[in-house]
This record gives C-alpha cells, sequence and structure tokens, in this order.
C-alpha cells in the first residue's frame, strides 16, 4: 500500500488531513460546526442495515436456510441470548434495540477496515477536500449514541417506576436509611452520588468507543506513512513496503477483534445500564 497523497506536508500534514472532517460551520466557534462526514455516513450505514435486515426477513425461509440468513439467525440468537443473560425484564423491546445498537456501530467501526486513502481520494475526485469515513472515531458520533442511550435510560427508568419512586430514588438510594432523620441526612449524599452514576454512564460510552476507534483510525495512518513520499527507484521503498504490508496484516486481524469488541460493549453496557434503570433499589 504506497501513499500517493501530497506529501508537502511531511507525515505530521498527511496525518492532520486525514483527521480533518468535512465540515459545514453553521455559526461561530467549533460548537457550531457539522461533521458533515460523520453524518453522511452514519445514516448510509443505517440504509445499509435496513436493507440488510429487511432482505433477510422477506428472504426468510422455515427450510434450509442460506447462508446469509443463517448469519443473520446466528447474529439475532447471540444477541438475544445476551439480552436474557443480562436484562431480566420484558425483551421485547430490549432485543430489537441491541441488535441495532450492535449492528450499526459494528458496520461503523468496520469503515476502518478499508484502505485509508480510498474513499477520501475518490472525494478529491469530486472536489472534497477532507473526508473521515470512521463515525465512531468522531467523538461528536459517540456523545450523540451515548445521550441517546442516557434518555433511553430515563425513560425507561420512569415507565417501570413511575415519575415518583423514579426521582425518589435520587434521594434514597445507594445509601439506605429507616429513620426520618437518616434519611434527611443521607438525601443530599445519595443526590450526589446519583448525578455523578448518572454522568458518567454517557461518558463512560461515548469514550471507550471514541478512543479505541480514533487509536485504531491513528495506527492505520502510521502505518500508511512507511511509504509516504516513496519512489520505485529506491530500496529502502521496497524494505519499507514490506514491512508496511506485514504491519497492515497483522494490525488489520487484530482490528477486526476490536472492532467487535467494542460494538459488543456498547450493547452490553446500554442492556445493563437500561435493566438498572428499570429494577427498584
Amino acid at each position: 500500500m504506497m501513499v500517493e497523497e501530497d506529501v508537502s506536508g511531511g507525515v505530521t500534514g498527511y496525518i492532520k488531513h486525514h483527521l480533518t472532517h468535512l465540515t459545514v460551520q453553521q455559526g461561530h466557534g467549533k460548537f457550531f460546526a457539522l461533521h458533515l462526514d460523520s453524518v453522511i455516513f452514519t445514516l448510509a450505514l443505517s440504509f445499509v442495515l435496513i436493507l440488510l435486515l429487511a432482505i433477510a426477513a422477506r428472504r426468510a425461509t422455515s427450510g434450509v436456510p442460506g447462508k446469509f440468513q443463517a448469519a443473520i439467525e446466528c447474529l439475532v440468537d447471540f444477541v438475544d441470548s445476551t439480552v436474557k443473560d443480562t436484562f431480566h425484564g420484558s425483551n421485547r423491546f430490549i432485543a430489537p434495540l441491541a441488535i441495532t445498537i450492535f449492528a450499526l456501530v459494528f458496520l461503523e467501526n468496520f469503515m476502518d477496515i478499508l484502505p485509508v486513502d480510498a474513499l477520501p481520494a475518490a472525494a478529491k475526485v469530486f472536489g472534497v477536500e477532507h473526508l473521515r469515513t470512521v463515525a465512531t472515531a468522531d467523538i461528536n458520533t459517540t456523545v450523540g449514541m451515548a445521550i441517546g442511550v442516557f434518555i433511553l435510560i430515563q425513560w425507561v427508568g420512569i415507565s417501570a417506576k413511575g415519575p415518583t419512586v423514579f426521582f425518589g430514588e435520587f434521594f434514597t438510594a445507594p445509601f439506605h436509611a429507616h429513620g426520618t432523620v437518616a434519611k434527611i441526612i443521607l438525601a443530599p449524599v445519595n443526590l450526589l452520588f446519583r448525578l455523578i452514576e448518572e454522568a458518567v454512564r454517557p461518558l463512560s460510552l461515548s469514550m471507550r468507543l471514541f478512543g479505541n476507534m480514533y487509536a485504531g483510525e491513528l495506527i492505520f495512518l502510521l502505518i500508511a506513512c512507511f511509504t509516504l513520499g516513496a519512489t520505485l527507484n529506491h530500496l529502502s521503498t521496497y524494505i519499507l513496503g514490506t514491512g508496511q504490508l506485514i504491519a497492515g496484516v497483522i494490525w488489520t486481524g487484530f482490528h477486526y477483534l476490536i472492532i467487535t469488541l467494542q460494538a459488543f460493549i456498547f450493547m452490553v453496557l446500554t442492556i445493563v445500564y437500561v435493566g438498572i434503570a428499570a429494577e427498584k433499589h
């Protein structure tokens, strides 16, 4: 894999170029910057997921399943068994949610397997200077997903317990008391711990996924820099090219495990958090 990108900025310029988003400014400041590439790839992969599941549903047969149906059934059985082991309430809503989260996060992570210069080079032909293909390597995407899970947690908790019990637990858990005076004394402490607990959940979900995918993307870029600006008439090109090939194959194989594991962790933590919200303390 030899890099044919403009190398005037060297390794630093090459990496910075690939880590720059296709941005649309909606106002003044970074807060109002819309990362259009993350939005496009998230929507495109969501459509691909819906299309694949729709095709699997339409072609489903009670006879001997084909390879595609068998793969989808394995995914459904795997997620359903995970939900049953983790969430002890009704999983009619949780299981489809878990499948959606796992499959979508996996597809977004899988974009990191594509050659780092493939899609950005194709976009450059159409005048698009910057393009990042891994939406989960964008903190905005992972934070948005984590906030969605956070809202879901509150909705499930209120639906399962009612507003009075749900918000009452902010002052009565995790430290329980029996006397009125003890309850009043522990109420501020319980509220503080509960607020920290609620804030940590979306933070841990978003930062874990973002950190792993950003690091993986950066390592692929560093491997691509082995032959940055290289020419075919130098022996070093072939030596570095061989090292690049070996490093790329090894990291790609290891990264398959990372992208699957991160999708699984995001799914399981979502199920766990929803399960905790539904249980009475």
